[in-house]
């Protein structure tokens, strides 16, 4: 994962604060937001419209419109 310099030097000043690894905050982080988006109404019918997008393109790619 690449980050702007600004944002990668402050990942690492809460790692070092807190004496962990830069992966590990990471990790944490991108844990949390996953949680709050399957959480979130309106990611959920952001997935439901992108599932349904897909499906019609898997139908139309295996020939069965």
């Amino acid at each position: 994962m690449r980050l702007d310099p600004e944002l990668a030097e402050r990942l690492q000043t809460v790692a070092s604060v807190e004496g962990r690894s830069v992966s590990d905050v990471a990790r944490e982080a991108i844990a949390a937001l996953v949680d709050q988006r399957r959480q979130d109404s309106q990611f959920s019918e952001l997935l439901e419209a992108n599932l349904a997008r897909h499906e019609e393109s898997l139908r139309r790619l295996k020939g069965d419109d």
